[in-house]
């Protein structure tokens, strides 16, 4: 195993692509162990893919690309601007809002970044917003996404770890709630601190709100469309996941008529991109699963846990370091793929409930994004609003902050994650 990790990291600095360092170190594995067939690594990539819950991450990659080509960000700009243009800072407060209403159209924290940098990062320094600080605006408040159904991550995870998705997406609303109105509190006392003044002396009358609100409904009915039919037993994941896309076309193409032939199928080719490299990580990440399951980690990991403290909120903060100091190196999608199946294991054994553990590894996988040396959202916005990655993180450090505040409420109160699961699931 010892080999696997250390190939695996060499891999990764010499700048191949992860998938490939997985599949080579994974395979070395069964090189150096005589007694295990080289049958054994095709067997294991093919049976996979074959998961019957996987057929959600297409459906919804696909879902939240069709509705990127229905107008609905337009609307959802326009509510969140309306919302927040009387508040410091007004237009990285809409970055905040649009994140939240993002969620189920998304579902990815680096999209979202990107997305907001690209719409929102002109107009902020167009009104002299320090573009590190409009950057750590976008970078951090794209974590939102992560947790607001139909989060990638938690479908992964859930898929991964055969988790409750329908529990997992609901366990994740409250949380992203919470992360949104932290993000605005430290958007507005740093706008205040720097002087970035309110777009509107008042807010914006409650008729001019509701006109918004109302254009834009259609999209945050989807995450209640989610919930509503995987609590009423009306779908399961993956066909939740195509009622969605089936959603999405019928408010394109017939309430809001915004849909053409040429935007379904921008949408067809990037799910089609998107979806590959998230099979070809899960395919290949069986590989090192099975080296894992193999040598017995995840029993020797529960031991060693259980040799720290016998509480469970200890053992959690304990994996959560261990989680954020790995996203300091690893990209969060791989750190979901690599350590599901081990440590979903380990956190049945000491009696912590895997919907909680799922949203809080989930939500601290994806805190790496932002964080160098390997930030793909960080360098992401930073190169959309050229600025340098040290700017960045002199502005960003009080979202670092908060963020990280939300976690250690997160495992301080596990009821934050559990309270709506269940309510709505019981």
């Amino acid at each position: 195993m010892t080999l696997v990790l250390i190939l695996f990291f060499i891999f990764l600095l010499t700048g191949m692509p992860v998938a490939f360092a997985i599949g080579i170190a994974g395979f070395a594995f069964f090189l150096q162990e005589s007694y295990l067939p080289l049958t054994m690594p095709v067997q294991l990539i093919l049976s996979e893919t074959q998961a019957f819950a996987l057929l959600a991450i297409p459906m919804f990659v696909f879902a939240g690309n069709l509705m990127n080509e229905t107008g609905i960000t337009k609307r959802l700009l326009e509510f969140a601007s309306k919302l927040t243009g009387h508040m410091y800072g007004g237009i990285a407060q809409v970055s905040v809002v649009m994140s939240a209403l993002m969620g189920g159209v998304s579902g990815s924290a680096i999209a979202d970044a990107s997305m907001q940098s690209r719409i929102l990062g002109p107009s902020m320094t167009a009104r002299g917003y320090a573009r590190g600080w409009s950057a750590a605006v976008n970078g951090f408040t794209g974590l939102i996404v992560i947790a607001i159904p139909p989060s990638i991550g938690l479908v992964l995870y859930g898929s991964i770890g055969e988790v409750s998705i329908g529990r997992l997406l609901a366990g994740g609303l409250v949380p992203g709630l919470l992360m949104t109105l932290v993000f605005g509190t430290v958007v507005s006392f740093t706008a205040r601190k720097k002087g970035y003044l309110p777009e509107r002396e008042k807010a914006a009358p409650l008729r001019e709100v509701g006109g918004t609100f109302f254009r834009s409904i259609w999209a945050m009915l989807f995450p209640i469309f989610l919930l509503v039919t995987l609590r009423g037993g009306l779908l399961v994941p993956s066909e939740a996941g195509a009622m969605a896309a089936v959603y999405a076309v019928v408010v394109g193409a017939l309430l809001y008529r915004e849909m053409d032939w040429q935007g379904f199928w921008r949408a067809v080719r990037a799910s089609v991109s998107d979806t590959g490299t998230i099979m070809l990580l899960i395919a290949l990440s069986a590989l090192v699963s099975y080296a894992m399951k193999w040598e017995m980690i995840p029993q020797t990991l529960s031991q060693f846990l259980l040799g720290i403290s016998d509480n469970p909120t200890v053992i959690t903060a304990v994996i959560v370091l261990f989680l954020l100091c790995m996203g300091m190196f690893m990209d969060s999608t791989v750190m979901i793929l690599l350590l599901t199946s081990i440590l979903v294991p380990a956190i049945r054994t000491l009696g912590i409930d895997p919907v909680f553990f799922g949203v809080v590894m989930v939500v601290s996988c994806a805190i790496g994004l932002l964080t160098p040396p390997v930030g793909i959202s960080m360098y992401s916005v930073c190169s959309i609003m050229e600025c340098s990655v040290g700017e960045y993180l002199r502005e960003g450090w009080p979202f670092l902050v908060g963020v990280l505040l939300v976690v250690i409420l997160l495992v301080l109160f596990p009821q934050i994650v559990l309270f709506l699961p269940n309510l709505i699931f019981g």
